[in-house]
């Protein structure tokens, strides 16, 4: 006989499959015997000599009451015997047998009488061991409330991963009951759940023998559709006692308990780092826009996938409102930034940056600057959007996008609310909840310290330029037998307003006085210093006085300014004598550019700051400089040469370098200086003049070459000295 046949049964085929060794009845070794009607052994199975020990051609043929009796109980065996072959029934029970080496045991026993084609009557017995039995049906009795009653979720399945049995735990586990997993696999018994991944673990099992535990998912069920549950799974494969693979076995934890608890503290680590970031990067500069910026970048990585950051524009204009929530109309407000954590075209529904919008009542931000409290939508409904975005256009976009929750919290800093943070989830599936309006409000409240900061800083600013705008020149100065070209510069806006100035102040008989000046600091406070010093700068002018005593009595002005330090260049420019007279007080030396030759720094002493004593009145000297028409003579501030990365001397080097075209007027020469020199985020200002020597009248000129400086045995060539 082949392994298998198939057989045809009813409607379809069955097919026969030989059991392989191990099984059931091999460990209870069922042994069979058969009687005649006179009690003579006529069958003897291979078992029976197992569990009595005579061997078929020992037992055949003779009386069973005879062999395995003994005396005592023959008698109650012929009538147990005799009530069989009477047909009243079978009979079962356990029975002292004796065994071939002389011991009596105990064997369980079903009799039952059976007859042939010719209607001869037989005793048919089948025995096994009472004490196997007795082991069997014990581990029988432990396992069956073991696998019913245990408060884990179990199951077997066959090796084509079809289930077998189910125990109550894993029903309720599942939500369904038994009848809907038997015969099934687990994908079509539990389709709402990530099936592909269980089999593929199930069929590893199988194939290796190596357990699988504590395989972690999650997912809902019928049992509760709404809410996501965790279980733990372990896999392991189940041989028979032969080591034939009879299926695999799971034990299924649900874990959702502990799984929420870890969920909800990993949550508050995110809300915790998300704060600890908060604290070093937003704000790191008093940029304004910036510190918007990196809001919006910050609550998209984690909180949000749309990001908008709106201030009230009376707050961008300095104003303070005392009770804003008495405002119930339309608000002005402008987008100061936008985020999102991926690209999208949502960004189109939201109002571009920069732009000054006004809100209406019903709009949602507005509610939220109005009544100082978060507005929470955690499912956006039918009209939410139309209150959330702009116009229907963007609400339509939005919808598209898959916006789905809003939450908007108010920036209060100091009393006053000063705008909203708009947050959207899109792809997030999770809704806003209370734990997010925490989170949310936190970050608001720093971000508006950080923004507030921010918005002072850029108003003190602002009133430091406007200051020291005031207190330079207007309109650009005019001087005897020069052409002035100027420029300032401020610093960017992150690291204030500095006190840097330049003058050019008329004297008597058609002199001129140049001046570039930079106090030391920035802010207010130093362009007020400035304009202190740049007044007493035009008192001293108008007495005449040289440079050096000009700075000598700057110095002691300068000394009583609680302990301001400045430095300086004055030069007086004498047109009749084609002449200038110059000082340093610690300031960079001037450029002189003369036709024919290559710029170069004049070299003069450098002097000592303004402020420090002036040495005892030894700080200052004076240098005197002859130029002839068309000769320039450049003074500025150390902000246009000073760099953090860069040499000083390499950047004088290309300040010579960029003076070279004699060809430029003095204006291009301003902006082309400017533009190489200076960088977009320039941590200081810079004040700039450019004089260039006009051609002297006729009278003028015979005067001027009596003077001139190509003559190296001038008087006046050998008071100063060039580099």
């Amino acid at each position: 006989m082949v392994a298998s046949e198939t057989f045809r049964a009813g409607s379809g085929p069955v097919r026969a499959v030989p059991s392989e060794a191990g099984g059931l009845l091999d460990v209870l070794s069922v042994a069979a015997v058969v009687l005649d009607s006179r009690g003579r052994i006529t069958l003897w199975s291979p078992q029976a000599q197992e569990l009595f020990g005579w061997s078929a051609e020992e037992a055949l043929g003779r009386y069973a009451a005879e062999l395995l009796v003994a005396e005592d109980h023959v008698d109650l065996v012929l009538e147990l015997f005799a009530k069989v072959m009477a047909g009243d029934g079978a009979w079962a029970g356990v029975f002292p047998v004796r065994h071939k080496d002389g011991s009596t045991r105990l064997a369980e026993f079903r009799n039952m009488r059976l007859q042939d084609e010719t209607g001869g009557m037989y005793a048919l017995g089948i025995a096994c061991d009472e004490a196997v039995l007795r082991d069997v049906e014990r581990d029988l009795a432990l396992s069956v409330p073991l696998v019913a009653q245990s408060p884990l979720g179990l199951a077997v399945l066959d090796t084509g991963l079809r289930y077998v049995l189910v125990n109550p735990m894993l029903q309720r586990i599942n939500g369904l009951p038994a009848e809907e997993h038997l015969g099934r696999t687990p994908h079509e018994a539990l389709p709402f759940l990530d099936t592909d991944a269980i089999e593929a673990s199930m069929r590893q099992v199988l194939e290796t023998g190596v357990p699988l535990l504590d395989q972690y998912g999650v997912g809902r069920t019928p049992a509760d559709p709404y809410e996501e549950h965790a279980w733990s799974g372990s896999y392991y494969r189940l041989e028979g006692p032969g080591g034939r693979v009879i299926g695999v076995a799971l034990v299924v934890v649900d874990v959702t308990d502990s799984y929420r608890a870890a969920r909800e503290a990993a949550a508050a680590r995110r809300r915790l780092d998300l704060i600890a970031r908060a604290s070093v990067t937003v704000g790191t500069t008093l940029d304004l826009e910036r510190t918007a910026r990196e809001l919006a970048e910050l609550v998209v990585a984690d909180l949000a996938d749309i990001a908008s950051v709106d201030v009230l524009d009376s707050v961008l204009e300095g104003s303070v409102e005392l009770d804003p929530g008495s405002r119930s109309g339309p608000t002005r407000f402008m987008a100061l930034a936008l985020g999102t954590s991926y690209a999208t075209d949502a960004v189109r529904a939201a109002d571009p940056v920069g732009r000054r919008t006004t809100y209406p009542a019903e709009r949602l931000v507005t509610r939220c600057v109005s009544t100082r409290r978060p507005v929470l939508v955690a499912r956006i409904g039918g009209s939410d959007l139309q209150h959330i975005a702009r116009d229907p256009a963007a609400a339509a976009l939005l919808a598209a996008e898959g916006a789905h929750s809003y939450l908007a919290v108010p920036l209060t800093a100091r009393g006053q609310v000063l705008g909203a943070l708009g947050l959207l989830r899109t792809r997030n599936p999770l809704p806003f909840g209370d734990d997010d309006v925490a989170l949310a409000r936190e970050l608001a409240t720093r971000a508006a310290i950080a923004i507030d900061n921010a918005r002072w800083y850029q108003h003190a600013t602002d009133t430091a330029l406007t200051l020291q705008r005031h207190l330079l020149p207007h309109p650009p100065p005019r001087a005897a037998g020069l052409q002035i070209a100027y420029r300032y510069q401020p610093a960017a806006a992150a690291s204030g307003i500095g006190g840097d100035w330049f003058d050019a102040i008329p004297q008597p008989d058609d002199r001129t006085a140049l001046v570039v000046g930079d106090v030391m600091g920035h802010g207010v406070h130093a362009a007020a210093t400035m304009g202190q010093l740049r007044t007493a700068t035009r008192t001293l002018a108008d007495l005449g006085l040289d440079p050096a005593r000009v700075l000598r009595h700057l110095d002691h002005i300068a000394t009583e300014l609680d302990g301001t330090m400045a430095t300086c260049v004055y030069a007086t420019w004498d047109p009749r004598l084609a002449r200038c007279r110059v000082a340093l007080a610690g300031h960079p030396p001037p450029v002189v550019i003369r036709s024919g030759r290559a710029p170069a720094l004049v070299d003069l002493p450098a002097g000592v700051p303004l402020g420090t004593g002036g040495l005892g009145g030894t700080g200052f000297e004076n240098t005197t400089v002859d130029l002839l028409p068309g000769d320039r003579l450049v003074l500025y501030t150390d902000g246009l040469v000073e760099t953090r990365g860069d040499a000083l001397d390499d950047r004088l080097d290309l300040l010579l370098h960029l003076l070279a075209d004699p060809a430029l007027p003095p204006e291009a020469t301003c902006d082309r200086l400017l533009s190489a020199l200076r960088h977009r985020d320039a941590a200081d200002d810079v004040a700039l003049v450019i004089a260039q020597v006009r051609p002297h009248p006729p009278a003028a000129t015979a005067a001027a070459a009596a003077g001139s400086h190509d003559s190296p045995s001038s008087p006046l060539s050998r008071q100063f000295r060039l580099s």
